[in-house]
């Protein structure tokens, strides 16, 4: 039976670092960040675009889970809102499936001292600590398991992801 691990969690928390360690953890995986299919210049939110970027994600996500190379498929994306959770696995054919549907999170603090991190690098822009702490509430509502990464390394999050399911 094949694995699908949806994760979550606002900007900045190490979605895909945690991923790119679990897909090293599994054997025959496949790893798909939601950012790869909306790598745009300039970075538009429009319905069209809105719409796109889950088709995309949706074509891609079912090729790799009807893969016969693939035993895990592993997904991450900010996925701040239940609908959006919902809408993408309405499309998905997980019939033959585990679903895993983690939100990743941090304390504000740890959240703010990653983002201001990523600032000072170069690999985001100003506006993502705003953007990303007001994100971080939203978590609490969704039909997610929450994990908590405030103190964890990247393979401890990815080996806790790895155990449980």
């Amino acid at each position: 039976m094949k694995s699908l691990y949806l994760i979550g969690g606002p900007m900045g928390v190490g979605k895909t670092t945690v991923c790119r360690e679990l897909q090293q953890r599994l054997d025959r995986s496949v790893f798909l960040d939601g950012d790869w299919c909306w790598d745009a210049n300039p970075f538009q939110v429009t319905e069209e675009t809105k719409a796109m970027v889950t088709e995309n994600i949706v074509f891609l996500l079912n090729n790799f889970l009807l893969c016969s190379a693939y035993d895990h498929v592993i997904f991450c994306w900010v996925l701040h809102r239940q609908e959006i959770l919902d809408g993408l696995l309405s499309c998905l054919n997980t019939g033959d499936c585990r679903v895993r549907a983690v939100s990743l999170l941090a304390s504000p603090e740890v959240l703010a001292a990653r983002i201001e991190a990523d600032i000072r690098a170069g690999r985001r822009a100003p506006g993502a600590l705003e953007r990303s702490l007001a994100y971080l509430p939203l978590y609490e509502a969704l039909d997610t398991e929450k994990l908590d990464v405030s103190r964890m390394s990247p393979a401890e999050a990815a080996a806790r992801l790895e155990a449980a399911l």
